[in-house]
């Protein structure tokens, strides 16, 4: 079979190519060649023909385009699983790539319609007053930037790599140029395939390349991003290219990385945290066969520890069964190829070299179980200890990329901090104790050095994902040695794809701009807005109240009817004492309750909802005596793409008979929508949501 890459709308095979071999059998796979293929064009396309398409759908359009292809590719995912035996990864090595690919387009959908707009730009921040009487004011947004990502992958996760990376694109509204590694390319382009055959999105949002990049990154200009998974010296030879530098493209990279976990001093064998650490070690060395970015590197321990866990480890790597995924009761995989084996052993003796002694398996005896040691990619786990970390330093700066972990004592908390940090910077960290304290300290004193730390113990083990897992929600990336980018990290990712933008104008200006309606505006208070559909809402519709008068009684009736008896509204002495008031006062929630009955029109109608209250503050007592009115405006409307309903954001301002400010916040309400078409994007099959806006 020889691999295609998808540009310009087209499947195209290149000229010749490289052979790659099934890392099992040692037999034939396919051929892989970009030979032949023109890059620029296919950034032209991306430019001119993807990114306008994908910047017409807003964030919820997007969103649910994600939904509709995760759904889709789930529906094939045992395909992807009988051609991933391929690449040597057992049957839940391979849900992590599969499954946990899918899973991060259906996170990033979730999120997309939660925590984003139903727009095509983001409002970032509340606006800025930059002029004394407010008629110049500031707001930034941020806009899709409108080049095209590239992604180059490493071989390790095909599937994931490829996904966790477009989901973030796409719902950013950026097309997107992926390039696998070709040792695993044919995982990657099988399942490119289905996603181009569903048609959800848009014709040049997603192009793919199987082989060599060609001259592909020196066309890139300031629109276009990078993000480039792989070993550091590849990573720092592209960032260093001329079109990437004099053009400012942004390059996020995550490279080599020396993860590392540590024991703490309480987790001593009679503990539950020596266990989950010896389990835990042992399955990032034999997951993926120890071919995973986020694998234990570096395991720390005690120096009174480091025995009972050499042994504890040592048992428990005996009873790994190396071989063909396919042969029931095998445990671990090959290697991605005989390259990467031969890779790895080379890291094995230079590691051996510098003072590691091998405390279990052997890189060069090892048994296989249903397949030839020969041909097949294999190689056993490995299990280094080095005595004295801080003399032979190469457990801190050459990774074995597989099932390799050196285990290294420490003396002291402080000990242990500075031994982390020799790693130069790491994409995760592991903490395994159920001393808080010292989890605090270690915490504090490694942060910087790394982009994820997770703290294990007796009371979360259950329940965590593991050292291992990047997660959508959270950061995926680390500083130094791993590259110094981010991805992921719920809508953080998104921001890296958007080009923030700081507007300067009137209010009336950047309020029709931005769709939020800003303080100095106009406001229209004909007709009360409470009697407005969703589509009749206008920006700048309001509730002017007319004044209430704030009586001692009602204070009174409020503090004993909700049990809210605090002196500052009870006791007049003690209220004349506090240095905020200088006698009795209103409570704040009466305060918010008095402005509800002022704005409300009681009546069914619209208003379906008050889903909360965003931003609140309270800025100027109120007293007995005091008369108090309202101003509700509607502030910025979000409408739900598939539902009957939209969100309602309304400005809200309370003031006191001299006008000042006594309160002010966002009231969050749910509006119907007049006309609703009674055909969803849910009830749609994929085909027929990928013409659908």
């Amino acid at each position: 079979m020889k691999l295609e890459s998808y540009a310009s709308g087209q499947w195209f095979a290149g000229e010749g190519g490289e052979t790659i071999l099934n890392a099992i059998t040692g037999d034939p796979v396919c051929t892989v060649s970009s030979k032949g293929l023109n890059y620029k064009a296919m950034l032209h396309h991306g430019r001119k023909v993807g990114s306008p398409a994908l910047r017409k759908l807003t964030f919820h359009d997007r969103a649910l385009r994600l939904k509709a292809l995760a759904q889709y590719l789930m529906e094939r995912k045992e395909n992807y699983y009988e051609i991933s035996r391929a690449t040597g990864a057992t049957r839940s090595d391979s849900w992590i790539d599969i499954e946990g690919g899918i899973m991060t387009l259906f996170a990033y959908s979730s999120k997309g319609r939660k925590e984003l707009p139903n727009q095509t730009f983001l409002v970032d921040g509340a606006p800025e007053m930059l002029s004394k009487n407010g008629t110049f004011v500031g707001q930034h947004i941020c806009t899709p930037l409108q080049g095209v990502a590239v992604h180059i992958n490493a071989f390790n996760f095909p599937c994931w790599g490829m996904l966790e990376k477009i989901s973030v694109t796409l719902l950013a509204g950026v097309p997107s140029i992926v390039k696998p590694a070709s040792q695993t390319a044919f995982l990657a382009e099988a399942v490119f395939r289905d996603i181009i055959a569903s048609e959800i999105f848009p014709e040049g949002s997603l192009q793919l390349i199987c082989g060599s990049t060609g001259d592909l990154l020196s066309h890139l200009d300031s629109q276009d991003s990078v993000t480039f998974t792989g070993s550091a010296s590849t990573g720092r030879m592209l960032r260093q290219l001329p079109a990437i530098q004099n053009n400012s493209v942004r390059f996020t990279m995550e490279a080599d990385s020396l993860n590392f976990s540590l024991l703490g001093p309480d987790a001593t064998p009679d503990q539950p945290e020596f266990e989950l650490f010896v389990k835990e070690v042992v399955r990032e060395m034999t997951t993926k066969a120890g071919q995973k970015c986020t694998a234990i590197r570096r395991a720390f321990a005690p120096h009174a520890l480091m025995q009972p866990l050499i042994d504890a480890i040592s048992r428990r790597l005996a009873k790994v069964v190396l071989g063909d995924p396919a042969v029931e009761g095998v445990t671990m995989g090959a290697l991605a190829s005989l390259a990467q084996r031969d890779e790895v052993r080379a890291r094995v003796q230079e590691l051996r070299s510098d003072g590691a002694e091998l405390v279990f398996g052997n890189p060069d005896d090892f048994e296989v179980k249903g397949a030839e040691i020969v041909t097949g990619a294999f190689l056993g786990p490995i299990l280094l200890h080095t005595p004295n970390p801080r003399v032979h330093r190469s457990a801190h700066c050459i990774e074995a990329f597989g099932p390799v972990a050196t285990l290294m004592p420490y003396d002291s908390t402080e000990d242990a901090i500075e031994l982390v940090k020799m790693g130069e910077g790491s994409l995760v960290g592991s903490i395994f104790t159920y001393d808080n304290y010292f989890a605090r300290q270690l915490v504090l004193g490694t942060a910087a050095f790394h982009g994820r730390i997770l703290i294990v113990n007796r009371d979360c083990a259950k329940e965590s994902t593991g050292h291992g897992s990047p997660l959508p929600a959270l950061v995926h990336g680390g500083p130094g040695r791993a590259g110094g980018g981010e991805e992921m990290g719920g809508i953080r990712g998104v921001m890296h794809y958007l080009q923030r933008t700081a507007l300067q104008g009137s209010p009336e200006t950047l309020s029709l701009i931005s769709q939020r309606w800003i303080v100095g505006s106009k406001r229209h208070d004909e007709v009360h807005p409470f009697r407005k559909y969703l589509e009749e809402l206008d920006l700048g519709d309001c509730v002017v109240s007319p004044p209430k008068l704030v009586t001692l009684d009602d204070i009174e009736h409020f503090a004993h009817f909700t049990g809210d008896m605090f002196y500052a509204h009870m006791d007049e002495d003690a209220a004349k004492a506090n240095p905020f008031f200088g006698g009795r006062v209103a409570h704040g929630y009466y305060i918010l309750s008095l402005a509800a009955g002022l704005f409300v029109d009681p009546a069914p109608g619209p208003v379906l909802a008050n889903t909360g209250i965003d931003n609140l503050r309270f800025i100027t007592p109120v007293y007995p005596g005091d008369s108090l009115k309202v101003i509700l405006t509607c502030k910025q409307k979000n409408p739900r793409e598939i539902e009957g309903y939209g969100e309602v954001r309304w400005d809200t301002v309370v003031t006191n008979q001299d006008d000042k400010v006594v309160a002010q916040y966002d009231v969050l309400t749910m509006v119907q929508k007049k006309h609703s078409s009674g055909v969803t994007k849910q009830s749609l099959t994929h085909e027929q949501a990928g013409s659908h806006a």
